[in-house]
């Protein structure tokens, strides 16, 4: 088997241009930069067996088929050692529990959790300086659409992700 096939499946929900773009300055400039490997992202599941891929592509595919789900940048959560923006969107949790559902018995313990939806834009910081963004992003935080254009999955090899398939949402 190949490297390809081993390494562990994420899906992640796709943001649109000016929502990402707005996300990805904000980690750029916060997340330390030696340990920002990847891009501003939505995480519904971090790590599904990769046997999973083809039947996953299929799902997202399926889920995509409906209009995209409303979504919101609802607060400013602070992570134990970062910060993040919290997601507030019922449709989007209603994909991740159909997805969940599927795939119940090979998730892990931290997939079957119910998420918190975040985007990250700061961690492996000390919690003093995780408190002090938090602080100055709540100051000026108003909740805002968040755009959600489709869905993704990528192979997780410890570093930059590798897209392997993705939909998008129609409508």
């Amino acid at each position: 088997m190949t490297g390809r096939l081993l390494a562990p499946i994420v899906v992640t929900g796709l943001m649109g241009g000016e929502d990402f773009a707005w996300l990805d300055r904000q980690r750029r400039a916060y997340y330390p930069p030696d340990r920002n490997v990847l891009p501003a992202h939505l995480t519904l599941f971090r790590h599904l067996p990769p046997s999973t891929l083809g039947e996953v592509a299929v799902r997202i595919k399926t889920l995509c088929a409906s209009p995209p789900p409303k979504a919101s940048l609802a607060g400013v959560l602070l992570l134990e050692h970062g910060v993040a923006y919290r997601v507030e969107s019922p449709a989007l949790m209603d994909i991740w529990l159909e997805l969940a559902d599927a795939f119940s018995s090979l998730l892990v313990p931290q997939d079957l959790a119910r998420p918190r939806l975040h985007v990250t834009v700061q961690n492996k910081v000390t919690a003093k300086e995780a408190r002090a963004l938090a602080g100055r992003l709540k100051a000026g935080f108003r909740p805002r659409p968040l755009a959600i254009t489709g869905l993704a999955v990528w192979h997780y090899r410890g570093g930059p992700w590798e897209l392997a398939a993705r939909s998008c949402f129609r409508g």
